[in-house]
């Protein structure tokens, strides 16, 4: 029996009674939200309130964590406002369930409102025509902040339908009515829509790399973003802690999908881009297709390694120091101290080094190790140096001697007293510690072994030839061109993944976590000397109690110490490079690079993984050309893979010439099946290529095809049905263009609002527009984007399927062979 018993149409007493129904359930179910959220308020307030009272360390602990668990369940409950309810579901039996965006409980504890995340309500999409499981009917509503505005109804079993059921049925499938909707700049919400493949999806379990494989309007992104909050809610215990990171290909798409979680009833997600993963880099440049290559490619892990190793130097070396240090006779390091020139050989540095390499520590956390040695060949030379300045007396012999022993060098003549073990270390740590004060001593250090932050590593490295040369000769002439660049200049997102290569193999000496902590402790110092001023001043507490005065202090300079807003758990995350986050997701994963997966691994300890992608959409010169290319070096025989093969979204006339376009240029990929007939035929529209039209910018005729696209999107947006008239200004159009036109193209149209996806007409390139839809798409030369590089097919195929409903194709010249079935009027 098919899901829709089309029939004759329902009076429109039906539709306003079941308006009415749904509209006094939803008002019943805002009142139970709003009753939780003030109970959370509540609650938060009363915890807030108690910390200001002191206690141990355990009652202050307990604070916090009730703090915390009740600040997140106050921002999920706020987070629901919208769409809280959007289904529901009826039995055969006769059971009944709402189902929304978040779980909720009456005043009784009955379960009023059921989460779509849990088991009751799979069956809302998992229910088909051929196998509709236990319900008789499935209703969606349709809502506008806290008002009813539509229904539909899809029947499974209709004679089990009660009389007045059957009479009240109204709408029609969801899925369907979506489609019709207008694109609003942002991803719709569309958990009332998911269908059976994206459910088996979107439920699938923890562990392991999951492939999500489908071509354009297939759904995985929406697929993969309530995954995301499916397994928030069935493991709370263990992603809430650890937060849950989604990776993006661009900051518009990160804009597009923000609020699709949050919208679901989950905060802890950090969402960013491959750009945006090292903390304190917001990478937005762009690499030449040669540069993506290289940087991309997973021999960059061992030239930066090497690159690394470069730094760490011997006086006389291969490569000159950054600063300055002048060299003795043997080709050590010399530095002058209070008029006496003092050196460490070229053996005791090469010794030094050796030790620090061999340590195993990070760069940096090696530099102390080989800094000691240093200073240790350093204060031997010094002793003997001051020794042949002046005849010293016995006693003070033997200490040189055992100072001269401690590093390593020769002792006096035989028969002299031996030094105290204890004292001549101690000399040797006093030694090093007065010669470490001198300026012309650290320049020494730091020209051979250099304190380095990964953004000085790879913006030096970057722009040396030399240093390139040294630390990549496995790499091709080209290849080292490509990757020169001036220091200072902007960061890319293929710089991210050596930026975050550098990070893992510099760490840190342990300065700056010294300072804080010393910082910190004397801001508290200075607090409580404050607070002990206060308390003499008010007399609260006798001159003679010492001790208890200081207790006292400290106490009340902690009460009426302000931390600041406490962070959530994404908050933390996005700011901590070494975080481990419970489960990761990177959506058009087809464009990540080798060395970029290495960034994402090590921020997934545990690799779980969602990967969403389209190997037929591959635009990066460094992106995958297989899954098991890029995953199975981390997850092999642990990842899988499901594919989603129908197409929702893009028309089929569209589709259609887009798989032609992307058998052309990928022939191994296939285009997923539209379920969308009808609709536009896709055109193609000469401009004026006249000189006249070259001084108005070249692409003359160019705006008033924009204008009638958009008109037309409109007219049918607003349609017969004055209801939905409301909808036409929400039409969106994308002018899609090779990145050497954005500017001049951008200059066309009014920029009536900072966030592109929020106007009108938004103009993009291939890369920019990935993972994005619109009503309408006017693509701009393609036999331009075409030939971009090898990968320009690719784009052109991205270009042409992000329309959901109209597809126009602007031309100066001839069309590419690919796109030949159009015929410019």
């Amino acid at each position: 029996m098919s899901p829709r018993q089309p029939g004759p149409a329902r009076p429109a007493t039906a539709l306003s009674a079941a308006l009415r129904t749904e509209q006094a359930l939803l008002t019943r179910l805002y009142e139970r939200l709003d009753a939780a959220r003030e109970q959370a308020r509540t609650a938060l307030a009363a915890v807030l309130s108690a910390g200001r009272a002191g206690g141990s360390r355990q009652a202050v602990v307990e604070r916090e964590v009730s703090a915390a668990e009740h600040s997140r369940r106050l921002a999920r409950l706020s987070a629901v406002e919208h769409g809280l309810c959007f289904g529901r579901i009826d039995e055969t039996g006769g059971r009944s369930h709402s189902i929304g965006r978040t779980g909720l409980r009456g005043a009784d504890g009955e379960i009023v409102l059921t989460d779509w995340r849990a088991p009751a309500a799979r069956p809302f999409y998992t229910a088909t025509a051929g196998d509709p499981g236990p319900l008789a009917r499935r209703r969606h509503l349709h809502t506008r902040d806290r008002t009813v505005v539509g229904v539909d109804d899809e029947v499974f079993d209709l004679e089990r339908l009660g009389e007045g059921d059957r009479r009240g049925l109204v709408g029609e499938a969801a899925l369907m009515a979506a489609l019709r909707r207008g694109r609003t700049g942002r991803m719709g919400e569309v958990v009332a829509t998911i269908q059976t493949e994206q459910d088996r999806v979107i439920r699938s379990g923890l562990a392991g790399a999951l492939v999500v494989h489908g071509g354009p309007g297939t759904g995985k992104t929406v697929a993969a973003l309530h995954r995301a909050a499916y397994l928030l809610y069935t493991h709370r215990e263990v992603l809430a802690r650890r937060g849950v990171l989604v990776v993006g290909p661009n900051t518009l798409f990160s804009r597009y999908i923000a609020q699709v979680l949050p919208s679901l009833g989950e905060t802890d997600v950090v969402v960013a881009t491959l750009g945006e993963l090292y903390p304190g880099v917001r990478a937005t440049a762009a690499d030449s297709p040669a540069a993506a290559a290289v940087k991309g490619d997973a021999r960059m892990a061992a030239v930066v390694a090497a690159a690394v190793r470069d730094r760490q130097r011997l006086p006389a070396g291969n490569l000159e120091v950054s600063i300055p240090v002048r060299t003795s006779i043997r080709g050590g390091v010399e530095v002058v101290v209070e008029e006496m020139t003092i050196s460490a050989s070229r053996a005791a540095c090469a010794a030094a080094r050796e030790r620090a390499r061999g340590s195993g520590l990070p760069h940096n956390a090696a530099r102390r190790l080989f800094a000691l040695d240093v200073l240790t060949a350093l204060a031997a030379d010094q002793a003997a140096r001051l020794d042949e300045l002046a005849a010293l007396p016995p006693e003070e012999a033997a200490e040189l001697d055992a100072l001269l022993a401690a590093a390593g060098g020769e002792g006096g003549d035989e028969g002299g007293e031996a030094a105290d073990p204890e004292e001549a270390a101690e000399d040797l740590r006093y030694a090093r510690k007065a010669l470490w004060t001198y300026p012309a001593v650290r320049e020494a250090v730091e020209g051979l072994w250099p304190y380095l932050t990964p953004e000085r590593l790879v913006g030096e490295f970057l722009a040396d030839p030399a240093a390139i040369a040294s630390a990549a000769p496995q790499l091709s002439p080209a290849e080292r061109a490509a990757l020169a660049r001036p220091y200072g200049a902007p960061w890319t997102p293929g710089d991210v993944p050596l930026l975050d290569e550098a990070a893992e193999l510099l760490g840190s000496d342990g300065t700056a976590e010294r300072a804080a902590r010393a910082a910190e402790a004397e801001r508290r110092r200075q607090e409580a000397a404050y607070a002990q001023g206060v308390l003499e001043f008010t007399g609260l507490v006798e001159s003679g109690l010492v001790e208890t005065r200081l207790v006292e202090a400290g106490s009340l300079a902690g009460r009426h110490h302000d931390r600041g807003p406490e962070t959530t758990t994404a908050q933390r995350a996005a700011a901590d490079r070494t975080w481990a986050y419970g489960h990761v997701i990177v959506d058009e994963a087809q464009e990540l690079s080798a060395m970029a997966w290495r960034t994402v691994m090590r921020r997934v300890p545990a690799r779980s993984l969602t990967v969403v992608g389209d190997l037929a959409q591959t635009g990066s010169a460094a992106g995958a050309r297989s899954w098991g290319q890029m995953l199975d070096p981390y997850v092999e025989g642990r990842w899988r893979e499901e594919r989603l093969t129908v197409n929702y979204r893009t028309p089929a006339p569209i589709m259609e010439l887009a798989a032609g376009v992307l058998a052309a240029v990928a022939p191994g990929q296939e285009a997923p099946e539209s379920v969308r007939e009808g609709g536009a035929p896709p055109r193609a529209v000469r401009l004026d290529a006249s000189g006249a039209a070259q001084e108005r910018g070249g692409l003359a005729g160019l705006s008033a095809l924009v204008e009638a696209e958009l008109a037309a999107i409109r007219a049918e947006l607003a349609g017969p049905d004055p209801a939905e008239a409301a909808q036409a200004s929400e039409g969106r159009l994308a002018v899609i263009v090779p990145d050497a036109r954005h500017a001049e193209v951008d200059a066309l149209f009014p920029h009536d609002a900072a966030d592109v996806l929020d106007r009108p007409v938004a103009v993009l390139t291939p890369a920019a527009a990935k993972g994005l839809e619109f009503d309408a798409v006017v693509v701009v030369e393609p036999a331009e984007i075409l030939s971009r590089g090898p990968m320009g097919g690719r784009d052109l195929y991205v270009a042409l399927t992000r329309a959901t409903r109209r597809l126009a194709v602007a031309h100066t010249g001839p069309l590419p062979e690919t796109l030949s079935r159009l015929m410019a009027p």
